[in-house]
């Protein structure tokens, strides 16, 4: 799967974006959720990276299995290309897990990406599975702010097509800015993502695996 994620220059990758985004589905795809997981990338100063994955039963949110991989930072932060920066990883900590989700939460963008293809639906193409985009910034496009109670959302246009949503997903919190990464709908994101909140602004399973890729982080500066 890591081929997925090679090119040998900006524009190589550039065309690589664009080859992928043909590929993409905005429509539910997918069975009864079981299963569904979160991934966090994060990054230490000392060029460390530390890809999380955690995986919940969709219906209690019960913590089921988790799966991490840790490599030497090789590609700088650039806008519009952090599959690249974060893939090679997440693919090394998805392959060591027992119990593969059904769907999966990605801490970044899906469909709403300058080529339409975020880090989300990068990896809902390279794993082929149903995935969502949650970020909590925008990356393109434009909206209008959504009401201040939990569930009230407004669209995300680029170019005159929607893209994703602004979704308040906690009354009075900042928005989360999620899109459908692959074999997902707008519809069903938002359902989705809803269902994965309990008291905090991030879904559970996007929570718990930020708090353990910071974990594993802590733990190696503990080590030295």
């Amino acid at each position: 799967m890591e081929y997925f994620f090679k090119f040998n220059s900006v524009e190589e990758a550039e065309n690589l974006q664009r080859s992928l985004s043909e590929k993409i589905i905005l429509d539910d795809r997918f069975s009864a959720l079981r299963f569904i997981g979160g991934v966090d990338t994060s990054f230490s100063r000392d060029g460390r990276v530390v890809s999380a994955i955690v995986i919940m039963r969709f219906e209690t949110l019960e913590l089921v299995e988790f799966s991490y991989y840790s490599a030497k930072e090789d590609f700088p932060y650039i806008p519009g290309f952090l599959s690249f920066r974060e893939g090679p990883t997440i693919i090394k900590a998805w392959e060591r897990l027992n119990v593969k989700p059904d769907m999966l939460l990605v801490d970044g963008q899906g469909y709403a990406h300058p080529r339409h293809l975020g880090i989300a639906s990068h990896l809902g193409i390279a794993l082929d599975l149903p995935t969502i985009g949650c970020a909590k910034s925008i990356l393109v496009g434009r909206y209008r702010e959504p009401g201040p109670s939990r569930g009230d959302w407004s669209p995300i246009f680029y170019r005159d097509e929607m893209v994703g949503v602004a979704l308040r997903t906690k009354d009075k919190a900042k928005p989360l800015f999620v899109s459908p990464g692959h074999r997902v709908s707008f519809e069903s994101s938002i359902e989705i993502v809803l269902r994965s909140v309990t008291s905090y602004r991030l879904p559970e399973p996007l929570r718990y695996a930020h708090q353990y890729s910071k974990s594993i982080l802590k733990e190696a500066r503990d080590r030295i």
